[in-house]
């Protein structure tokens, strides 16, 4: 189903391989039709005189979005209905459609900037790789916890640049705001079957096939994470969980930072157990790291509730995290258990 006008993309300046950029950006969707106006909308408000494919994929949804996306009619959507097999094998039933070579990869939860393909379009052309990603932020439009849960998730003192705060040539985007083209989309065959983690699992395959990844800070899009506290520690929880498997598929990516979460959450139930034989500077170590965490957090929104909310999530996120991965190491690696039969939940299965 196609629901605007059809378009040919052509660009006069040569790509890598003499080839031209011809983007489709490829959506899921799951029961998320107001999301997917928001999005849309902010389509509409992208600068440069570029043509581009959005391909919208309805991933067994029992709340369709057909009659939001009809509304767009200056958009060039491709519309697509399909039973429920998870957002990766979904992302790769719209790659495998859409018309471009060079796919963009977006969560219905998020917002594009105004310059959004300006820079990405800039960026190929100066340094073309096969993958690419982008970081996310927080939109003034978006609600205190999810400015709070954005800080959490992306400041340099939780997660390390890991999402978008540093530069590097090997860096694993994040399906949010992902790049792929469709060479390498062919080559490895797209998305994996697990969920949460099949973004860092695509990278690292493409990686280890020879593609080139990289950083392009510019590219950032709005993350609203739609997003409550009891979501927000499921989704960290999953994160921790999905990890240790991707240790197992991916040996050389192991890394002892991924045990900090753990180790972070342990430390502190040590500290305010210490308390009981008056040792208290355990807990002041934690009390100074969690203060330095609110001035951050105070600097970046100017808002004191969401300095406090920030403080809030970042406990919540490493023991979401800790607990998660510490959990799956035990049954993985000591336990010598199969992923897929021990947590069935993070695995779908595909309908291509």
């Amino acid at each position: 189903m196609a629901f605007g006008r059809s378009h040919l993309f052509f660009d006069s300046l040569p790509l890598y391989f003499m080839e031209t950029l011809h983007f489709s950006f490829i959506i899921p969707v799951y029961n998320r039709p107001d999301e997917i106006r928001e999005l849309l909308e902010s389509f509409t408000k992208l600068k440069g005189d570029f043509n581009y494919h959005i391909c919208i994929v309805e991933d067994g949804s029992t709340i369709p979005s057909e009659s939001v996306i009809a509304q767009f009619d200056q958009l060039n959507i491709s519309y697509y209905v399909k039973e429920n097999s998870g957002p990766g094998d979904s992302r790769n039933y719209g790659m495998s459609r859409a018309e471009g070579n060079y796919f963009i990869i977006l969560d219905s939860d998020v917002l594009l900037p105004e310059d959004y393909l300006e820079v990405v379009h800039k960026k190929l052309r100066e340094n073309f790789t096969d993958c690419f990603g982008g970081p996310d932020a927080a939109h003034e439009s978006f609600s205190k916890l999810q400015k709070a849960i954005n800080f959490a998730m992306t400041s340099f003192i939780t997660t390390g640049g890991i999402r978008g705060g540093k530069d590097s040539e090997k860096f694993q985007p994040r399906s949010f705001n992902m790049g792929i083209s469709k060479k390498a989309f062919e080559a490895s065959g797209g998305f994996g079957t697990i969920h949460p983690g099949e973004d860092p699992d695509l990278s690292l395959r493409l990686t280890n096939m020879g593609f080139k990844t990289q950083l392009i800070k510019g590219a950032y899009v709005y993350h609203k994470r739609r997003i409550s506290w009891s979501k927000f520690y499921q989704q960290v929880h999953k994160f921790g969980l999905v990890r240790p498997i991707l240790n197992l598929w991916h040996r050389k990516s192991e890394r002892f930072i991924f045990w900090l979460p753990t180790m972070f959450s342990l430390g502190l139930i040590v500290s305010l157990l210490l308390l009981a034989f008056d040792v208290e500077w355990l807990l002041y170590i934690y009390i100074l790291y969690f203060m330095v965490a609110f001035i951050l957090a105070l600097i970046s929104s100017k808002n004191v509730v969401i300095a406090v909310l920030s403080v809030i999530a970042i406990i919540v996120q490493f023991f979401g995290y800790g607990y998660g991965f510490l959990k799956s190491t035990v049954a993985i690696k000591l336990l010598k258990e199969n992923p897929e039969e021990r947590f069935p939940k993070l695995f779908f299965k595909n309908v291509q």
